[in-house]
């Protein structure tokens, strides 16, 4: 059986998506950022029980309350997963399954973009549901097993991620809560707030862009801007696997896409 080889032609002529993180301390702005996306091809998965800021926002929203809900609907997103093995919560079975009682699939057709809001809660529903399953009670006592539920989580957390990055025809943004600390002499740190180290750093190496909104000087009064490359001076989060980017860019998600993929903004 030949090896199913892609030209160089066909490689880009192929759509492009981005998977996307985008950082901030509270109250920064992360969630208005949707108001910069297509609204009609937008889907809010909304977890964060915040959104006042986009209260009049036109587009759809998906409220997840358990881990399994979020599964399913990564399934009926990506579809199935070829590495899963029947009945796991990525399999072919389970994706008919979804798709039968979706009925008609014109809705999730449509969504071009998935705002994930946010990734810190994300993981906290995630390691709720975590603490409820037999990995996370010992085999000999039955007591609570802190480090199997976060074995857990890592791997479940990890598989999503995991899964949305392949998709091909939809571009995921994430936002997540950024923590900063000040150390005994004063220097700042920065992190991602989600549950489980393990899943920080998967996180960071799968996403193509890691942008931190930040605060910046200008002589009408401080302006949000999206910290975009490594290096910058502050120490924040950032990363651009384009390299399209310039170290700061306007808060605005759908011009942030159509540049580092190469494609006018719509």
């Amino acid at each position: 059986m030949a090896f199913p080889f892609i030209c160089a032609e066909e490689r880009l002529k192929r759509r492009r998506t981005l998977k996307i993180g985008v950082a901030g301390v509270p109250g920064i702005g992360k969630t208005s950022l949707i108001q910069t996306l297509p609204t009609d091809r937008t889907l809010h998965v909304e977890i964060e029980d915040g959104d006042l800021s986009v209260a009049a926002w036109a587009g759809d929203v998906f409220h997840p309350t358990t881990w399994p809900q979020f599964r399913n609907l990564v399934t009926l997103l990506a579809g199935p997963s070829a590495t899963a093995t029947a009945g796991d919560a990525y399999s072919e079975e389970k994706y008919r399954a979804l798709c039968a009682d979706q009925g008609d699939m014109t809705l999730i057709d449509r969504y071009e973009y998935v705002f994930i809001d946010s990734l810190s809660a994300l993981s906290r529903l995630c390691f709720a549901w975590c603490k409820t399953q037999p990995q996370a009670f010992s085999e000999k006592t039955g007591k609570p097993d802190t480090r199997g539920a976060y074995g857990l989580l890592a791997n479940e957390m990890i598989n999503a991620i995991t899964i949305l990055q392949h998709m091909q025809n939809r571009h995921v943004i994430y936002t997540v809560i950024l923590n900063e600390k000040v150390g005994e002499k004063n220097e700042k740190s920065f992190d991602l707030q989600m549950e489980g180290s393990k899943t920080t750093a998967e996180f960071l190496g799968v996403v193509d862009v890691i942008a931190t909104m930040a605060l910046q000087p200008s002589p009408s009064g401080p302006r949000r801007v999206l910290i975009t490359r490594q290096d910058n001076l502050l120490g924040l989060p950032a990363k651009d696997r384009s390299g399209r980017l310039d170290s700061t860019e306007e808060p605005h998600l759908d011009r942030l896409i159509a540049k580092c993929i190469g494609q006018a903004s719509n």
